[in-house]
């Protein structure tokens, strides 16, 4: 009988070298991503409260919790997965799909990294806390059925970035602006749709058979989505930097050539899968990011 492809995959990865269980589970929780939870930051950075030690110190506390409550969801996740991802050419190499990560293991730490995250997210701050909970029923609800809900997937997705600025809002003890949500939500959803259009291109006729949803989507209708939330976010982004003094409105430039770079990767560059791995590989989109923080931090701290 002829081997298939993702038995291939798991097999190679079974034998590539690790640092046993220990070096399984790092991967496992997936330290790349975290970069997502820079979200929970996003409030200190507009508040003009950057230099006060305490509110500083209570949401980078924030954000670690945050790092610790989406490495339990996305072992979670991978548990559920674990046999759609080995039809997936990159994901099967996850150390659960793969079996380098045992599933008895793996629940253990799941429930203790969300047992742990959530004490420590009601430690630091009540409404805190009540967030943190929401974030993770979300991705619960996520994992459990909504990924199989044609456009409600990205949205949920979307939602679970709204819960970090929420979150990060809570422990500066500040409102968010509408503008600040609208712009996560927009970003967000590019990201998401984006990420199921690599899907569909990379995993061709056996898209359907990794994950259930894509046979709703076609590249026609994703390509209109990312074209059409793109174009909103840097609208909402450049109305949001208008009421905000003389000079932000000038950081609309590297959202735009961020959000054309990312594009280009897409199309180009067959990227987008995971966000985080493209930020970190692309040296033009680091230097974006990077240029628009500092822009930012002498807009809201220096001018």
């Amino acid at each position: 009988m002829a081997v298939r492809p993702s038995e291939q995959v798991i097999s190679a990865a079974k034998k590539q070298p690790a640092a046993g269980s220990i070096g399984a589970l790092i991967i496992a929780l997936r330290p790349l991503d975290w970069i997502k939870n820079l979200f929970v930051l996003a409030p200190l950075l507009f508040s003009g409260r950057l230099f006060i030690l305490a509110t500083t110190a209570k949401s980078l506390l924030g954000f670690i919790v945050f790092c610790i409550l989406s490495s339990g969801t996305y072992l979670f996740n991978d548990l559920i997965d674990r046999e759609e991802d080995r039809h997936h050419p990159a994901k099967a190499l996850r150390p659960i799909a793969s079996g380098r990560l045992s599933v008895p293991l793996a629940r253990v730490i799941t429930a203790g990294l969300t047992v742990s995250g959530l004490a420590g997210a009601f430690a630091l701050d009540s409404r805190f806390g009540l967030i943190a909970l929401g974030f993770i029923l979300l991705h619960l609800g996520y994992s459990l059925g909504l990924k199989d809900r044609v456009i409600v997937d990205v949205l949920v997705i979307a939602a679970g970035f709204v819960l970090r600025v929420l979150a990060g809002s809570a422990l500066v003890a500040v409102a968010p602006s509408a503008w600040i949500v609208l712009c996560t939500v927009l970003l967000s959803l590019f990201l998401g749709f984006s990420k199921r259009r690599h899907e569909l291109v990379i995993l061709g006729d056996r898209a359907i058979v990794h994950r259930k949803v894509l046979k709703l989507y076609s590249l026609a209708f994703l390509d209109q989505m990312i074209g059409a939330v793109l174009a909103a976010t840097v609208v909402c982004y450049a109305l949001y930097t208008i009421n905000n003094g003389p000079y932000q409105i000038y950081s609309v430039f590297f959202v735009l050539y961020g959000m054309f770079r990312y594009l280009y990767l897409i199309h180009h560059r067959g990227q987008g899968g995971r966000a985080a791995e493209s930020f970190f590989n692309d040296p033009p989109l680091l230097m974006t990011v990077v240029g628009w923080t500092l822009f930012m931090l002498w807009d809201v701290y220096l001018q």
